[in-house]
């Protein structure tokens, strides 16, 4: 396709000087450049399909980035950054040192809050709405953002701090998988009258210029507005009108110009409002609109026959978890799997087919999902909660008070730990360890094979009456073992045993997870002894007592923060036993990491076989 409008835009300003009739070719011309980029150079295509009338309009219509323009989750976003002034280096989204993979505002001055994890936007707007009243604000929530409790705090001090805050509530039933629960039939139920809208703008443009519309009445006009949507409508107010937000749509998401006709009536309405647009996953590519979990984020595709090009693979990490749990719960009626709109990523949807009535997508409220967990492990049931690591972070305090506290048999399988790849700071699992090992009553494993994650799990379901979590990367599971999940073979691995690997007089190497496979491959050859601790709470303080009596150094290798880690354990150990061993940390050392490949950032942070080695010689003769 030839770009005859896009090649021409480098800003907003360019797009807004275009005639409104114009802007369906931009809109189609948008959806071709992002299918063809992503074909070549894998990210998350249909939910960016699906946004790009609705981020057409917007630009068209705000003055940004004067008025902000806050993105929630960045999967709808790729339009978004190719409109202001990315689109020649748009290549290299989500690559090593290229655009990041979701808006950024140390990327672009038009990307106005971080938007890497769902349900923030209205929250983080509304701070910019009533901070700044010169200038329009406008959140953009969707991706299924709306089942978190966060979206409904912003909601809930939208109506009561004096602000013209826009939410545009791009509704299309999907998450990455479909969106399960009552709020998502409640959004397919709104239904808002042509004629209640028609009577509504003239009648509030009449009044306005009569001079009869002021602030002062606007309260009395709003509630008055609710009830006679009501009548029209043949139904009882919606939440937002409840909330005393005004509500428009729901409008149509994938027709620029109306889009642009609803937002220009309504972007200097006072008070906070809410505009519903309907909008399609997908839209445009009919692969992308038939199967759009799958197409969420395809890899590379052939962009004419719509083929996923699909890398062969060994057993995956969330395989190996996914066909483990199924093969548990064959066994154990009272095994359940919860998951916070994860089925398909964290493999539960394994379970989920044979098993429906024992699996629950809460949707994405990591909170909900671990409470809930500790409703039903009260209640005699052994929840399995699979959360990503990187999300995990948003059910820390529900971990402590209510499953923690009460030693209630949670098991946590914290998929993503560590380092994740292209999706970058926002996604990276580096904080689990850290925040998980200073909880009480908490059991903390790691796997460093297939096999290994087997046992963990078993054992942390079976054979535990209290909290548990066991954390593995994304990718592939080494598989030293035959991995296969047949009940009759499984052995409960003890907590707070490890396993001695290699033998070595120079020093030791301490590694927790399946980062050990990478130290394996660097300490083969050296006179280096190694052990994978397999667990870090408890650890194993008999390999740490042989060590520290052994060796003058040992190092630690995590895929995660140095602080407060297995380095910080076995570090403090020592110094309580009086061990005058140094302790050589290997990890992320406090910092954000950027996006990139594994392979690339592990050699940048020296976490890879030759960065281990090379650490090594560096203090070991």
């Amino acid at each position: 396709m030839d770009y005859t409008y896009i090649n021409h835009i480098n800003s907003p300003k360019d797009l807004k000087a275009l005639r409104v009739d114009e802007l369906p070719a931009v809109c189609e011309e948008l959806r071709d450049f992002i299918i063809q980029s992503l074909s070549k150079n894998p990210g998350h295509l249909a939910s960016s399909l699906g946004a790009i009338e609705l981020t057409v309009a917007l630009h068209y219509v705000l003055d940004t980035p004067d008025d902000h323009l806050v993105w929630d989750v960045g999967h709808q976003a790729y339009a978004h950054k190719i409109l202001t002034g990315r689109r020649d280096r748009f290549e290299t989204n989500r690559k090593f040192k290229g655009l990041a993979p979701f808006p950024n505002p140390q990327e672009s001055e038009y990307d106005a809050f971080i938007a890497g994890h769902a349900s923030n936007s209205i929250s983080a707007a509304l701070g910019m709405a009533v901070a700044d009243k010169e200038h329009r604000t406008v959140a953009v929530i969707g991706d299924g953002a709306m089942t978190g409790g966060l979206a409904y705090e912003g909601l809930n001090n939208a109506s009561m701090v004096g602000s013209n805050l826009l939410i545009v509530l791009n509704d299309n039933n999907m998450a990455i998988d479909p969106i399960r629960g009552g709020m998502t039939q409640y959004l397919v139920d709104i239904t808002t009258s042509r004629v209640y809208n028609s009577w509504r703008y003239k009648a509030y443009n009449l009044l306005k210029k009569m001079g009869i519309m002021n602030d002062r009445r606007k309260n009395k006009v709003q509630r008055f507005n609710n009830n006679m949507k009501a009548i029209l409508s043949k139904q009882q107010h919606n939440i937002f009108s409840g909330l005393n937000l005004r509500y428009f749509g729901p409008a149509d998401g994938h027709d620029v110009k109306t889009l642009v006709r609803i937002l220009q009536e309504i972007k200097d309405y006072r008070g906070p409002k809410v505009l519903h647009v309907i909008t399609q996953k997908g839209k445009g590519y009919a692969p992308a609109e038939a199967q759009q979990t799958v197409w969420h984020a395809p890899g590379k595709f052939d962009p004419e026959t719509g083929e996923r090009i699909v890398t062969k693979h060994g057993k995956l990490w969330q395989e190996v978890f996914g066909e483990t749990l199924l093969a548990i719960a064959e066994q154990d009626k009272d095994v359940v799997g919860i998951t916070p709109a994860m089925p398909t990523g964290c493999s539960m949807n394994i379970m989920q087919k044979e098993m429906p009535d024992r699996v629950f997508d809460v949707g994405i409220a990591e909170g909900h999902a671990v409470t809930f967990s500790a409703g039903l492990a009260k209640a005699g049931k052994k929840p399995v909660c699979n959360i990503y690591s990187s999300f995990l972070q948003r059910s820390f305090d529900n971990i402590v008070h209510d499953v923690a506290l009460q030693k209630l048999h949670v098991v946590l399988a914290i998929d993503r730990a560590g380092i994740v790849g292209q999706d970058g700071a926002t996604h990276h699992g580096l904080l689990d360890l850290p925040m998980l090992r200073p909880v009480p009553n908490m059991v903390i494993g790691a796997p460093m094979t297939a096999r290994d994650l087997e046992l963990m799990l078993y054992t942390a379901v079976e054979k535990l009456d209290g909290p548990a979590a066991i954390r593995y990367p994304r990718g592939g599971a080494a598989c030293d073992d035959p991995w296969n999940a047949d009940p009759t073979k499984w052995e409960a691995m003890t907590p707070g045993t490890g396993k001695k690997l290699q033998d070595g007089k120079k020093a030791a190497i301490l590694s927790l997870g399946a980062i050990g496979n990478t130290c394996r491959e660097a300490a083969e050859g050296m006179d280096i002894a190694h052990y994978d601790m397999r667990w870090l709470k408890p650890i194993d303080t008999q390999i740490l007592d042989e060590v520290g009596k052994e060796y003058d150094i040992v190092f630690t290798a995590e895929d995660g923060m140095t602080e407060g880690g297995l380095g910080s354990t076995v570090a403090e150990y020592f110094s309580e036993k009086g061990y005058k061993t140094q302790v050589i940390r290997i990890g992320v050392n406090d910092r954000f990491v950027e996006h990139g490949s594994p392979a690339e950032l592990y050699d940048m942070l020296g976490m890879d076989a030759a960065g281990i080695r090379k650490t090594i010689n560096k203090f070991v003769d």
